[in-house]
């Protein structure tokens, strides 16, 4: 058995973020939220205090296996309690089409590191990519979740995708908005700031308090994406389609572009126009930026929201797995059949209201 580095401080394991993120680009399943982008950011804001190993086997010219670990009490108000192990990066934040890093050559040596590591523990496995065969490397890990992750496949023409009484409708939108000053511009990684950030988090805060929503995208969650704005380089972080009348900003779609994907993250706009569909030429606005930015894929991220499939979208299954027999086990168990291992709703996403 080749033995890892193992890694407990998030600045230990900068050293490694060109060779992780090169990792990544060699398997074509990956998510940006594979990337040492998200996973260190994410390290950093909300794993700080928790119990995080990251386990690194180098290789000839790079690394072979990244692979990390963060436990976390079993509930926010019953610190003592340990929770399961769980991936670097999954739980709070929403991530989704997660998995290890592994070259084949080291699944054996990933298994046995697992084994060692998690030991009598339990161990989930949230919101796993089909691809990503995660759970091949954790004995015992049984199915206990899906989550439906619809997406789009960008044409080269028309845009946006969807039926043509759709495309119409936004077309229509579209002069409606440009005749009451309202103009969209595309920020891609490394051109959205922090200002954009605060607009984005203001529009998805009032829109949420306006229709009753509850929402985990809030100013605690400001510094982490603060982080992901600065860890942005050409193709990979934060992009964002910004609506403006004159100076004011008044609607914001965000998301992060990797692997000529962009996945459309969170959304905010003012609802005093939404009789032009704001929601949905932004997401329009979005595909077509996207698309001329160089990507394939438009992907809505988790939840089968009726908007999504008008878009034309098709699922992308996630998997959620478990590894474990004993109390904690039980109780993760249950609390995903209690939920249906729900997480951002359609108000969560501040999802567009689409007329037909």
């Amino acid at each position: 058995m080749a033995a890892p580095q193992v890694l407990t401080a998030p600045e230990a394991a900068e050293t490694y973020a060109d060779a992780w993120r090169a990792l990544a680009a060699g398997h074509p399943w990956t998510s940006y939220f594979c990337t040492p982008d998200w996973q260190l950011s994410w390290w950093e804001v909300l794993g700080s205090g928790r119990d995080v190993r990251l386990a690194v086997w180098p290789g000839d010219g790079g690394l072979d296996a990244v692979v990390g670990l963060v436990r976390e009490p079993l509930h926010p108000r019953i610190a003592r309690v340990r929770g399961p192990w769980a991936p670097l990066g999954s739980g709070a934040g929403a991530a989704d089409h997660l998995g290890w890093l592994v070259r084949p050559e080291r699944h054996d040596d990933v298994r046995r590191w697992l084994a060692e590591t998690v030991g009598r523990s339990s161990l989930l496995l949230p919101a796993s990519d089909p691809e990503s065969r995660a759970a091949d490397l954790v004995t015992g890990a049984d199915p206990i979740a899906t989550t439906a992750c619809p997406r789009v496949d960008l044409p080269d023409d028309p845009l946006p995708t969807g039926s043509s009484k759709l495309r119409k409708r936004v077309r229509y939108d579209e002069r409606k908005l440009a005749e009451e000053g309202v103009t969209t511009t595309w920020l891609s990684p490394g051109q959205v700031t922090g200002e954009v950030l605060d607009h984005l988090l203001r529009l998805h805060g009032s829109r949420a308090g306006d229709q009753g929503w509850a929402t985990s995208f809030t100013a605690e969650r400001r510094r982490l994406h603060l982080a992901l704005l600065a860890r942005a380089t050409p193709g990979c972080g934060p992009a964002a389609v910004v609506a403006r009348r004159d100076d004011e900003v008044v609607g914001v779609l965000y998301g992060f572009l990797w692997q000529r994907t962009f996945a459309y993250y969170q959304t905010g706009w003012d609802e005093a126009y939404a009789r032009h569909g704001l929601g949905t030429v932004l997401v329009a606005a979005a595909m077509r930026a996207a698309r001329d930015a160089g990507c394939e894929v438009f992907d809505f991220l988790r939840g089968a929201e009726p908007y999504k499939y008008r878009f034309g979208a098709v699922d992308r299954t996630d998997t959620t797995w478990l590894a474990g027999r004993g109390p904690v086990a039980r109780v993760v168990r249950a609390r995903y059949a209690d939920h249906d291992g729900a997480a951002r709703s359609e108000e969560d996403a501040g999802a567009p209201a689409l007329r037909d």
